[in-house]
């Protein structure tokens, strides 16, 4: 691919270059980045949970976050992607894994001579149910009693952790990440449409929504380009190229093959269903994911776009564009064997 053959050729003129801890290295984010570090020479070190490392790594440790971190070496970053980033689950869950974990993490680094410290966060720490247009760094973030969902909110506790961090540090919020691997946004829309559940949301006033995106090989090279230039402070990253959210998921589902939504809901009955199917959940059914939630209505019928100015001056223009990136996920996810798929 065109981003690995970028980072060899970096590789043929630097040489060898640092030790990386990347946590969550198995994840969806975590594994696209340690790849990325790797191709290039970098001597990267894997954390997660299974007992296995799921791609290519220098070194793996098998360790669950929520217990402290007792690796007893030093790095020279740690790119921290681990985190629990399912938009719906038990709320003590999100808390031991975006919180505690992340306190470890920072732990582990202020005992370990302060190396970089790379927090991916999450742009949803902005969110309202309204429309948000050109939010920067600066825009104001809910405080955590009105923080959109759980995860929102403790991805929001992590990066508090991360800026009390003594050593430097960066906190990074992409925007709704896809690409080949993509295991949260995608596959739950593919799945919601193959079961004929997925409505086109339709709002009072008559606005669409529109929103940024974020191909994960851009992603990826932005956290390399960040590493390398010793970036630090917020930043947010998207693609820089806002699109009509339904009409693109409309698009991706003729792409692919599945049946087009067929019934509209308003906005206003959605977030009804959506409250009624998170307390069946959450008091019937063990925090099993509900088929709607309210985080999910707010992504669909509300705008959210990003002043990315200050990204594109510390780490420059975007890798892969968002037509690209789409063209790569149809092209995966056709060749995955998934019981999702339209027959």
């Amino acid at each position: 691919m065109q981003v690995l053959a970028y980072v060899r050729v970096l590789t043929t003129y630097l040489g060898p270059r640092m030790r990386v801890l990347v946590t969550g290295s198995n994840g969806f984010v975590g594994s696209r980045i340690a790849t990325l570090l790797q191709a290039r020479g970098d001597f990267v070190i894997g954390l997660g949970r299974s007992q296995v490392a799921a791609g290519p790594v220098d070194e793996y440790l098998c360790h669950d976050l929520t217990r402290p971190l007792t690796f007893p070496e030093s790095v020279d970053a740690v790119v921290h992607c681990a985190a629990l980033a399912t938009p719906w689950a038990q709320p003590a869950a999100y808390q031991r894994t975006n919180v505690e974990g992340t306190r470890h993490v920072v732990e582990y680094c202020a005992r370990h001579g302060n190396p970089h410290l790379l927090y991916i966060s999450s742009s949803s720490v902005f969110y309202r149910a309204a429309d948000q247009f050109g939010l920067t760094e600066e825009s104001p973030i809910p405080p955590d009693a009105e923080q959109i969902n759980t995860y929102s909110r403790t991805k929001r506790q992590g990066e508090r952790l991360v800026q009390a961090y003594t050593g430097p540090w960066a906190v990074l919020r992409p925007r709704a990440v896809f690409g080949p691997g993509d295991t949260v946004i995608f596959p739950r829309i593919l799945r919601a449409a193959a079961a004929g559940q997925l409505p086109l949301l339709h709002r009072a006033d008559g606005q669409t929504a529109v929103g940024d995106l974020l191909y994960i090989d851009t992603l990826a090279t932005y956290v390399l380009t960040a590493l390398d230039r010793r970036f630090e402070g917020e930043l947010n990253l998207t693609n820089n190229q806002p699109v009509a959210i339904q009409s693109f998921l409309v698009d991706l589902l003729q792409r692919l093959g599945y049946p087009a939504p067929h019934w509209r809901v308003s906005v206003a009955w959605a977030f009804r269903l959506a409250q009624l199917a998170e307390w069946v959940s959450a008091g019937l059914l063990a925090y099993r994911e509900p088929p709607l939630t309210r985080f999910g209505v707010t992504v669909f019928a509300y705008s959210k776009t990003f002043d990315v100015r200050k990204c594109l001056a510390e780490l420059g223009p975007p890798a892969v564009s968002v037509e690209e990136g789409l063209t790569r996920f149809v092209a995966w996810w056709q060749q995955q064997s998934s019981p999702s798929r339209p027959a």
